[in-house]
Protein backbone atom coordinates (compact mmCIF):
# COMPACT_ATOMS: atom_id res chain seq x y z
CA UNK A 1 0.00 0.00 0.00
CA UNK A 2 1.26 3.37 -0.36
CA UNK A 3 1.71 5.26 2.53
CA UNK A 4 3.23 8.90 2.38
CA UNK A 5 3.86 11.67 5.54
CA UNK A 6 2.83 14.77 3.87
CA UNK A 7 4.31 16.67 7.12
CA UNK A 8 5.00 16.61 10.66
CA UNK A 9 1.05 17.59 11.14
CA UNK A 10 -0.33 14.53 8.69
CA UNK A 11 -0.26 11.49 7.91
CA UNK A 12 -1.94 9.82 4.23
CA UNK A 13 -2.55 6.22 3.27
CA UNK A 14 -4.51 4.68 0.61
CA UNK A 15 -7.34 2.29 1.77
CA UNK A 16 -9.99 0.46 0.41
CA UNK A 17 -12.56 3.19 0.99
CA UNK A 18 -9.89 6.40 -0.63
CA UNK A 19 -7.42 8.43 0.66
CA UNK A 20 -7.38 8.28 4.45
CA UNK A 21 -4.75 10.87 5.98
CA UNK A 22 -4.85 11.77 9.79
CA UNK A 23 -4.61 15.58 10.47
CA UNK A 24 -3.29 17.32 13.86
CA UNK A 25 -5.71 19.63 15.37
CA UNK A 26 -4.18 22.45 16.39
CA UNK A 27 -6.29 23.27 19.26
CA UNK A 28 -5.15 19.74 20.60
CA UNK A 29 -1.72 18.60 21.07
CA UNK A 30 -2.06 15.09 20.02
CA UNK A 31 -5.22 15.12 18.61
CA UNK A 32 -6.04 13.95 14.84
CA UNK A 33 -8.84 13.99 12.50
CA UNK A 34 -9.28 11.33 10.08
CA UNK A 35 -10.13 12.35 6.87
CA UNK A 36 -11.21 10.36 3.90
CA UNK A 37 -11.11 11.85 0.38
CA UNK A 38 -11.38 15.17 2.24
CA UNK A 39 -14.49 14.30 4.16
CA UNK A 40 -14.29 14.35 8.23
CA UNK A 41 -14.84 10.85 9.17
CA UNK A 42 -13.54 11.02 13.12
CA UNK A 43 -11.78 13.47 15.54
CA UNK A 44 -9.45 11.34 18.06
CA UNK A 45 -7.57 12.67 21.20
CA UNK A 46 -5.68 9.73 22.34
CA UNK A 47 -4.87 11.43 25.43
CA UNK A 48 -8.74 12.54 26.65
CA UNK A 49 -10.68 9.74 24.96
CA UNK A 50 -13.49 11.10 26.76
CA UNK A 51 -13.31 14.18 24.50
CA UNK A 52 -15.49 13.83 21.96
CA UNK A 53 -15.43 17.18 19.38
CA UNK A 54 -17.64 16.45 16.34
CA UNK A 55 -20.99 17.54 17.59
CA UNK A 56 -22.62 14.09 16.30
CA UNK A 57 -20.41 11.90 17.95
CA UNK A 58 -21.43 14.05 21.81
CA UNK A 59 -25.10 13.42 20.81
CA UNK A 60 -24.47 9.84 20.50
CA UNK A 61 -22.18 9.94 23.86
CA UNK A 62 -25.09 11.33 25.54
CA UNK A 63 -27.02 8.28 24.66
CA UNK A 64 -23.92 6.03 25.46
CA UNK A 65 -23.79 7.80 29.44
CA UNK A 66 -27.42 7.86 29.73
CA UNK A 67 -28.02 3.77 28.51
CA UNK A 68 -27.41 2.78 32.05
CA UNK A 69 -26.07 4.05 35.41
CA UNK A 70 -23.10 6.02 35.51
CA UNK A 71 -20.01 3.31 35.43
CA UNK A 72 -21.76 0.25 34.34
CA UNK A 73 -19.64 -1.62 31.75
CA UNK A 74 -21.88 -1.83 28.59
CA UNK A 75 -21.83 -4.40 25.57
CA UNK A 76 -21.58 -2.06 22.54
CA UNK A 77 -21.86 -2.90 18.95
CA UNK A 78 -20.07 -0.06 16.51
CA UNK A 79 -21.01 -0.72 12.57
CA UNK A 80 -18.50 1.65 11.16
CA UNK A 81 -14.84 2.24 12.63
CA UNK A 82 -13.21 5.35 11.62
CA UNK A 83 -10.89 6.13 14.15
CA UNK A 84 -12.80 3.75 16.91
CA UNK A 85 -13.85 7.47 18.64
CA UNK A 86 -16.80 6.42 20.36
CA UNK A 87 -15.39 2.69 21.36
CA UNK A 88 -12.40 4.67 22.81
CA UNK A 89 -15.00 7.19 24.64
CA UNK A 90 -17.13 4.05 25.83
CA UNK A 91 -13.89 2.10 27.42
CA UNK A 92 -13.27 5.53 28.72
CA UNK A 93 -16.02 6.38 30.26
CA UNK A 94 -16.94 2.45 31.27
CA UNK A 95 -14.59 0.50 32.09
CA UNK A 96 -14.99 -3.42 31.38
CA UNK A 97 -17.25 -2.85 28.58
CA UNK A 98 -17.31 -5.19 26.26
CA UNK A 99 -17.42 -4.05 22.51
CA UNK A 100 -16.98 -5.35 18.88
CA UNK A 101 -16.27 -2.39 15.92
CA UNK A 102 -17.12 -3.92 12.76
CA UNK A 103 -15.15 -1.86 9.85
CA UNK A 104 -15.21 -3.46 6.25
CA UNK A 105 -12.25 -1.45 5.22
CA UNK A 106 -9.17 -3.51 6.46
CA UNK A 107 -7.05 -1.39 5.23
CA UNK A 108 -8.30 1.80 7.23
CA UNK A 109 -8.02 -0.68 10.50
CA UNK A 110 -4.49 -0.97 10.09
CA UNK A 111 -4.04 2.55 9.35
CA UNK A 112 -5.89 3.60 12.01
CA UNK A 113 -4.40 1.00 14.71
CA UNK A 114 -1.05 2.23 13.31
CA UNK A 115 -1.16 5.26 13.82
CA UNK A 116 -3.49 5.82 16.77
CA UNK A 117 -3.11 2.22 19.00
CA UNK A 118 -5.89 1.44 20.94
CA UNK A 119 -5.15 1.20 24.57
CA UNK A 120 -4.40 -2.32 25.74
CA UNK A 121 -7.17 -4.61 27.97
CA UNK A 122 -9.73 -2.02 26.35
CA UNK A 123 -12.01 -5.18 25.61
CA UNK A 124 -12.40 -3.92 22.13
CA UNK A 125 -12.44 -6.19 19.25
CA UNK A 126 -12.24 -5.08 15.68
CA UNK A 127 -13.54 -7.06 12.81
CA UNK A 128 -13.31 -6.03 8.90
CA UNK A 129 -16.45 -7.72 7.57
CA UNK A 130 -19.29 -6.09 5.61
CA UNK A 131 -21.63 -3.93 8.18
CA UNK A 132 -24.78 -6.11 7.89
CA UNK A 133 -22.54 -9.79 7.56
CA UNK A 134 -20.93 -8.52 11.58
CA UNK A 135 -24.54 -7.73 12.96
CA UNK A 136 -25.94 -11.07 11.56
CA UNK A 137 -22.88 -12.54 13.15
CA UNK A 138 -24.20 -11.53 16.73
CA UNK A 139 -26.51 -13.77 18.90
CA UNK A 140 -29.79 -11.95 19.72
CA UNK A 141 -30.08 -10.05 22.86
CA UNK A 142 -26.69 -9.30 23.20
CA UNK A 143 -26.01 -5.30 22.85
CA UNK A 144 -27.00 -2.80 25.21
CA UNK A 145 -25.84 -0.09 22.70
CA UNK A 146 -25.69 0.08 18.68
CA UNK A 147 -24.18 2.77 16.87
CA UNK A 148 -24.06 2.75 13.44
CA UNK A 149 -22.07 5.20 11.48
CA UNK A 150 -21.18 4.34 8.24
CA UNK A 151 -20.27 5.67 5.48
CA UNK A 152 -19.15 4.69 2.03
CA UNK A 153 -17.67 7.85 0.99
CA UNK A 154 -19.92 10.36 2.10
CA UNK A 155 -23.06 8.34 1.88
CA UNK A 156 -24.31 5.63 4.00
CA UNK A 157 -25.05 2.65 2.11
CA UNK A 158 -28.72 1.69 0.66
CA UNK A 159 -28.40 -1.63 2.20
CA UNK A 160 -28.26 0.23 6.17
CA UNK A 161 -31.16 2.15 5.24
CA UNK A 162 -33.75 -0.87 5.20
CA UNK A 163 -36.47 -2.30 7.86
CA UNK A 164 -34.77 -5.67 7.52
CA UNK A 165 -31.64 -4.01 8.60
CA UNK A 166 -32.88 -2.21 12.04
CA UNK A 167 -35.18 -5.65 12.38
CA UNK A 168 -31.58 -6.77 13.23
CA UNK A 169 -30.09 -4.43 14.83
CA UNK A 170 -33.35 -4.85 17.60
CA UNK A 171 -32.91 -8.69 17.34
CA UNK A 172 -29.48 -8.17 18.88
CA UNK A 173 -30.54 -5.50 21.13
CA UNK A 174 -31.19 -6.49 24.72
CA UNK A 175 -34.87 -5.40 25.70
CA UNK A 176 -33.80 -1.96 27.06
CA UNK A 177 -31.37 -1.26 24.75
CA UNK A 178 -30.74 1.52 22.73
CA UNK A 179 -30.14 2.20 19.22
CA UNK A 180 -27.89 5.18 17.65
CA UNK A 181 -27.79 6.65 13.93
CA UNK A 182 -25.20 9.13 12.29
CA UNK A 183 -27.23 10.34 9.13
CA UNK A 184 -26.92 13.14 6.78
CA UNK A 185 -29.28 14.62 4.51
CA UNK A 186 -29.89 18.18 3.38
CA UNK A 187 -33.28 19.68 2.20
CA UNK A 188 -35.71 18.04 1.57
CA UNK A 189 -34.64 15.67 3.80
CA UNK A 190 -36.36 13.25 2.18
CA UNK A 191 -33.84 10.74 3.19
CA UNK A 192 -33.89 11.53 6.61
CA UNK A 193 -37.91 11.83 6.84
CA UNK A 194 -37.87 8.24 5.37
CA UNK A 195 -35.28 6.86 7.85
CA UNK A 196 -37.34 8.02 10.63
CA UNK A 197 -40.78 6.35 9.19
CA UNK A 198 -38.45 2.98 8.87
CA UNK A 199 -37.51 3.23 12.51
CA UNK A 200 -40.73 3.84 13.64
CA UNK A 201 -42.06 0.02 11.95
CA UNK A 202 -39.63 -1.70 14.17
CA UNK A 203 -38.62 0.41 17.55
CA UNK A 204 -41.59 2.17 19.80
CA UNK A 205 -39.69 5.16 21.28
CA UNK A 206 -37.47 7.92 19.22
CA UNK A 207 -36.09 10.88 18.73
CA UNK A 208 -34.06 12.84 16.35
CA UNK A 209 -30.74 15.11 17.62
CA UNK A 210 -29.74 17.77 15.14
CA UNK A 211 -28.71 20.89 14.48
CA UNK A 212 -31.87 23.42 14.15
CA UNK A 213 -30.96 24.76 10.74
CA UNK A 214 -30.49 20.58 9.17
CA UNK A 215 -34.20 19.86 11.06
CA UNK A 216 -35.79 22.97 9.02
CA UNK A 217 -34.20 21.85 5.97
CA UNK A 218 -31.68 24.54 5.63
CA UNK A 219 -28.58 23.03 5.19
CA UNK A 220 -26.88 19.48 5.10
CA UNK A 221 -25.90 18.07 7.77
CA UNK A 222 -25.57 15.33 10.13
CA UNK A 223 -28.89 13.71 12.53
CA UNK A 224 -28.37 11.42 15.11
CA UNK A 225 -31.48 8.91 15.32
CA UNK A 226 -31.78 7.29 18.20
CA UNK A 227 -34.19 4.25 19.05
CA UNK A 228 -35.62 2.03 21.92
CA UNK A 229 -37.79 -0.51 23.51
CA UNK A 230 -38.21 1.47 26.17
CA UNK A 231 -38.51 5.21 26.56
CA UNK A 232 -35.66 7.02 25.96
CA UNK A 233 -33.96 9.83 28.52
CA UNK A 234 -35.55 12.30 25.98
CA UNK A 235 -35.74 15.31 28.93
CA UNK A 236 -31.74 14.55 29.75
CA UNK A 237 -31.11 14.33 26.15
CA UNK A 238 -32.79 17.70 24.90
CA UNK A 239 -30.98 19.32 27.82
CA UNK A 240 -27.13 17.59 27.11
CA UNK A 241 -27.64 18.46 23.55
CA UNK A 242 -28.89 21.63 24.12
CA UNK A 243 -25.75 22.84 25.94
CA UNK A 244 -23.73 21.59 23.85
CA UNK A 245 -20.88 23.82 22.36
CA UNK A 246 -22.45 23.10 18.97
CA UNK A 247 -26.16 23.44 20.58
CA UNK A 248 -28.58 21.02 18.69
CA UNK A 249 -32.40 20.08 18.88
CA UNK A 250 -34.14 16.82 19.86
CA UNK A 251 -37.53 16.16 18.12
CA UNK A 252 -39.90 12.99 19.34
CA UNK A 253 -43.55 12.19 19.64
CA UNK A 254 -45.99 13.97 17.78
CA UNK A 255 -43.20 17.07 16.58
CA UNK A 256 -41.11 13.86 15.09
CA UNK A 257 -43.99 12.02 13.69
CA UNK A 258 -45.14 15.49 11.96
CA UNK A 259 -41.03 15.69 10.80
CA UNK A 260 -41.97 12.65 9.07
CA UNK A 261 -44.76 13.68 7.09
CA UNK A 262 -45.95 10.50 5.93
CA UNK A 263 -43.14 9.22 4.45
CA UNK A 264 -43.00 5.15 3.14
CA UNK A 265 -40.93 3.04 5.02
CA UNK A 266 -38.09 1.46 2.72
CA UNK A 267 -36.98 -1.52 2.29
CA UNK A 268 -34.06 -3.62 1.26
CA UNK A 269 -36.11 -3.91 -2.30
CA UNK A 270 -36.35 0.34 -2.09
CA UNK A 271 -33.65 1.16 -0.33
CA UNK A 272 -30.92 3.77 -1.86
CA UNK A 273 -27.86 5.46 -0.35
CA UNK A 274 -28.22 8.54 1.65
CA UNK A 275 -27.62 11.65 -0.52
CA UNK A 276 -24.02 13.17 -1.30
CA UNK A 277 -23.43 16.17 0.52
CA UNK A 278 -22.56 19.26 -1.88
CA UNK A 279 -19.65 20.32 -2.09
CA UNK A 280 -19.75 23.22 0.11
CA UNK A 281 -20.04 20.96 3.02
CA UNK A 282 -16.38 20.15 4.30
CA UNK A 283 -15.43 24.08 3.20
Amino acid sequence: MARRRASVESVAEQVDGGRAELVEDRERPGARTLLIDGAPQSHVDPAHPDHLEFAYQRRIGHLADLAAPAGRPLHALHLGGGAFTLARYVAATRPRSTQQVVEVDAALVAFVRRELPLETGARIKVRSLDAREGLAKLPDDWADLVIADVFDGARTPARLSSTEFLADVRRVLRPGGHYAANLTDGPPLRYLRGQVATAAGIFPELALAADPAVLRGKRFGNAVLMASAVPLPVAELTRRIASDPHAGRVEHGKALRDFTGGAAVVTDASAVASPAPPASAFE
